[in-house]
């Protein structure tokens, strides 16, 4: 793989220093585990209650939804994922299906951040910033720059970052942004000293979401860094540093009802890590009708007992009749994925994934791929991307059910991370998201059983030692 940039470099020797310390403490009997953990409720079908709709003026009527629904539905193939898995998912999440949605798709590091600076540009009340990841470096001092100038301009700025993932990020970086006034919240701080509540070194966030005066969100797999600087094709590619790998990334852009749920999901991220009391500001602007998506947006937490996004992906894949198609950056799946992917196959859906060909991170990677025969000889199709780092986390199910967001199919996503994701349902969005799914498959390799038999010993080894340790990756 090409050289990273040094500060890509420094992080990630941070992180096997950070991995090779867990390792230690699993070997003391410090950090066991006495079994897998079951993290999916009960998925039997909830019978009496229909599925309602949330618009811009509140709740709709029975009939209502039914009638958005059966609209929807129009030009899918024959499918019972309305009938079964929404029932579903009005019983695992409280969160409310809305109408009246916009959603933009944006692929990569240049769009996605060119419409996330216009966004900014354009505020005229309040931002809104949470991410894992925002490095001192062109990207992120270019966010930097026009945060500053709208806190200046009485545009309030609050920002939640995380401990771990900007740890390679210097204090003065964050020192001038709260000189400015732009209020910061360090998500559970590395330092136990720091701890405002019970201190959880694993507990991290992996959330990536941007809200603008309560009416535009941004969210998916995208941090603030100069890697992302380039896109996955030729023409973006010169924006990057040089000598780096491209990113292949997805993002959402969201207007509608649905971004007065990621605001709660922010302030209450704020409020349980006790940042200082927020100016008021007008966070909840009345809703207004942007479109015609419907869309679900969901937070998980390891404080909750199951992962919610987990659980629904899962009831998504039981509910599945023709086509299961996952992209994603970080494959170790925990046996109930595995059954539910295996299970579909069987049943003669079209279960293909996209996963990396090279990648940032080596133990997930090989974790991963210790899976692919069991997968392959199930019947599961796998590609790999080439030329690229895959970082997208996407998936779409008989193509009217797609989900967009921070979360990895592994387990530090499903136990210890907090995650967000949004559903967006209905054929025209599940259009554009195969259209891109299609896109990434003629750019990858396909993995066939005996080519993966044929494998040198080297990678069975790493695989091996990869499995060892997936659960805490």
């Amino acid at each position: 793989m090409a050289a990273m940039p040094s500060r890509m470099l420094r992080r990630h020797r941070w992180a096997l220093g950070f991995v090779a310390l867990f390792l230690l403490l699993v070997l003391l009997g410090l950090a066991v585990r006495s079994r897998l953990p079951t993290i999916v409720p009960d998925l039997a079908i909830p019978h009496g209650k229909g599925v309602q709709l949330e618009g811009a003026r509140g709740p709709l009527t029975a009939a209502q939804s039914r009638a958005i629904l059966e609209g929807v539905k129009g030009g899918s193939p024959k499918t019972g994922i309305f009938e079964r898995h929404l029932a579903r998912e009005e019983a695992i999440t409280d969160s409310p299906l809305t109408t009246g949605n916009q959603v933009l798709l944006l692929q990569d590091g240049p769009a996605t951040y060119q419409a996330m600076l216009a966004a900014i540009l354009a505020a005229r009340d309040h931002i809104h910033m949470e991410t894992y990841i925002l490095d001192d470096d062109d990207v992120g001092r270019r966010f930097a720059d026009v945060l500053i100038a709208k806190q200046r301009q009485g545009v309030q700025v609050n920002l939640i970052r995380d401990s771990f993932g900007t740890i390679g990020t210097p204090k003065a970086f964050f020192q001038r942004l709260t000189d400015s006034g732009i209020r910061i919240v360090e998500f559970n701080p590395m330092n136990p000293a720091k701890a405002r509540k019970e201190w959880e070194l694993n507990q991290r966030d992996h959330r990536k979401l941007l809200i603008v005066d309560g009416r535009v969100a941004f969210l998916g797999g995208i941090n603030f860094s100069s890697v992302y600087s380039g896109g996955s094709s030729s023409q973006g590619m010169s924006a990057r540093p040089a000598g780096s790998p491209a990113w292949r990334d997805t993002d959402l852009q969201l207007q509608g009802p649905v971004v007065a749920e990621l605001q709660k999901l922010f302030l209450a991220t704020w409020a349980a890590q006790k940042g200082e009391p927020l100016a008021p500001k007008d966070f909840f602007p009345k809703p207004e009708i942007a479109g015609r998506q419907l869309v679900r947006a969901i937070g998980s937490s390891p404080d909750e007992p199951y992962s919610l996004i987990y659980a629904t992906l899962l009831s998504a894949i039981h509910s599945a009749e023709t086509s299961v198609h996952l992209t994603n950056a970080y494959f170790a799946p925990d046996p109930q994925l595995m059954a539910a992917l295996k299970t579909a196959a069987a049943r003669g859906v079209d279960v293909s994934l996209i996963l990396p060909s090279n990648t940032d991170f080596w133990l997930v990677f090989h974790a991963g791929r210790g899976y692919y025969e069991q997968l392959l000889r199930a019947g599961v199709k796998i590609y790999e991307r080439r030329d690229v780092i895959l970082h997208s986390k996407t998936a779409l199910i008989d193509g009217v059910w797609a989900t967009v967001g921070s979360t990895n199919l592994d387990w530090r996503s499903f136990l210890h991370n907090h995650e967000l994701n949004a559903v967006v349902l209905g054929v025209e969005f599940g259009q554009q998201v195969q259209a891109m799914f299609d896109k990434d498959l003629a750019a990858s390799d396909a993995i066939t059983l005996e080519r993966w038999q044929s494998r040198p010993f080297s990678l069975r080894l790493k695989e091996w030692l990869a499995r060892a340790w997936e659960y805490w990756l």
